[in-house]
């Protein structure tokens, strides 16, 4: 590649040039793209202020990777802070779990890595699908789904909860937390193993897949951990908390702090090409979910107004990690990371009842 060559975009959307006239890599005679929000998907509110909608089934061309997401999520004072079906990579979906390969499967949407060959649009898309409300409140969304693949089969079953927590942090801007939980839970018999186009052989840190946010920014955001700063820094890192601060469209500043890596995961940050930020199952190598075993996670998204500093935003991770250390509620999913067998629910720190923490394979 020479130096005037167009720079490779994550996910496998091909790079535009001025020369290039296509707003989306989806080929022309592929189905145009649609939001599927019908007007009544659940809200979440925080103090009866709303902060996110959950399209639960978008109406989308396969390739685009259906499944339920939450977009626009917003800060308490308005500002929007994802993004949703972006002409660069049609197939962002707001706050959303997506992973570009499921044991042979394409949840996320777009082209597939594939190995010596690049990123190829494959019929490989499969769909997660809401299949029954467990628990909902103007502040929980509780629900089952399963993740199946071209032909409908169930490559997992997932139990997942979503609530939206207010942030009484003295001294601190407004803001409201998200807590997402969930449990993928795979046959009895077999193991599902869970990729990512670095697995696949794609160089330059592209181990995204897992817990995905596409964030919106007017400029490209800053991102840092508690002693890193940067894209280069930050993509890959292992670190208990990563920070996305930027301005929305509308020229609202926001701050957005991660938290909930499980053994094994890792950040995927992408600041210059688009803003988003992915809690990543198989950055460097393929995880598995064993047979009759649930893999289990919890992570954080603190959403605050304004352009917070360093010492701030460790405030935030650390009010939501004493949140998740604190007594359980009854039914609470298990803790990040941890493998159960299927249909458990735990607390967070309890021992699940079999299996090990899931890692790299």
């Amino acid at each position: 590649m020479t130096d005037h060559a167009p720079r490779p975009r994550a996910d496998g959307a091909a790079p535009r040039t001025r020369s290039d006239p296509r707003t989306q890599a989806v080929p022309a005679d592929r189905p145009g793209r649609r939001t599927g929000d019908s007007g009544d998907d659940p809200r979440l509110l925080v103090g009866g202020v709303e902060v996110a909608r959950y399209v639960l089934a978008p109406d989308l061309d396969a390739r685009h990777g259906p499944r339920p997401y939450l977009h626009p999520v917003r800060t308490l004072a308005g500002t929007v802070v994802t993004d949703a079906l972006p002409e660069d990579h049609v197939w962002h979906l707001g706050a959303s779990l997506a992973v570009q390969d499921v044991a042979g499967t394409n949840l996320w949407g777009g082209r597939t890595y594939v190995r010596d060959t690049g990123y190829t649009w494959r019929d490989d898309h499969g769909r997660i699908v809401h299949t029954g409300w467990t628990g909902r409140a103007d502040d929980v969304l509780e629900h089952r789904l399963q993740w199946r693949d071209p032909a409908g089969g169930v490559l997992l079953t997932e139990h997942r909860r979503l609530a939206a927590v207010p942030v009484p942090v003295p001294d601190a801007p407004r803001a409201w937390r998200l807590d997402l939980r969930y449990a993928l839970t795979a046959p009895a018999d077999r193991d599902v193993p869970l990729g990512s186009p670095a697995t696949n052989g794609r160089p330059g840190g592209a181990g995204y897949g897992g817990f995905f946010w596409r964030a919106v920014a007017a400029e490209p955001p800053r991102t840092f951990t508690a002693w890193a700063d940067g894209e280069e820094s930050v993509n890959g890192s292992g670190a208990p908390w990563v920070a996305l601060a930027g301005t929305g469209p509308g020229g609202g500043a926001y701050t957005l702090v991660f938290t909930g890596l499980g053994p094994g995961d890792r950040w995927f940050v992408r600041t210059a090409m688009y803003p988003g930020v992915c809690v990543a199952f198989a950055f460097e190598s393929p995880a598995v979910v064993p047979a009759g075993t649930s893999r289990h996670g919890r992570h954080t998204v603190t959403v605050a107004d304004g352009i917070l500093d360093r010492d701030a935003t460790a405030a935030l991770a650390a009010a939501a990690d004493a949140d998740a250390a604190g007594p359980a509620a009854p039914g609470e999913l298990v803790a990040p990371g941890e493998l159960a067998a299927p249909g458990e629910l735990a607390a967070p720190g309890e021992p699940a009842a079999q299996g090990a923490p899931a890692g790299r394979a």
